[in-house]
């Protein structure tokens, strides 16, 4: 598989990560070339963090994996989409997703 057309714009591509049970979206996170190779080999999700600068298997440290089930690229192929089996909490917090601040529209 040709993983270029995934990063003519950046070296990192967001990838929001949705549980297949639930439907609910857990997190976003970024991949770059190698991160996205090793989930596609591994079946797990790889990681670039942006802020340690390394690559991250989501859970190696505390057992809350993300099995995919599937991945999927948007129409302009910038953005990906992973389908997971969530183990425990997504969130580095605890909670089960990272999406948990409410933002107040008027």
């Amino acid at each position: 598989m040709n993983l270029e057309q995934y990063f003519t714009k950046s070296h990192l591509i967001p990838c929001i990560v949705q549980e297949k049970s639930t439907g609910q979206v857990l997190m976003l996170a970024y991949m770059n070339r190698e991160s996205l190779q090793k989930t596609l080999e591994t079946g797990y999700t790889w990681f670039w963090s942006r802020s340690r600068q390394e690559l991250w298997n989501k859970g190696a440290t505390s057992g809350h994996l993300q099995k995919v089930l599937s991945l999927t690229a948007d129409c302009d192929n910038d953005t990906l989409l992973a389908l997971v089996e969530q183990t425990g909490p997504a969130c580095h917090t605890g909670s089960h997703s990272c999406f948990f601040n409410p933002v107040p529209i008027k």
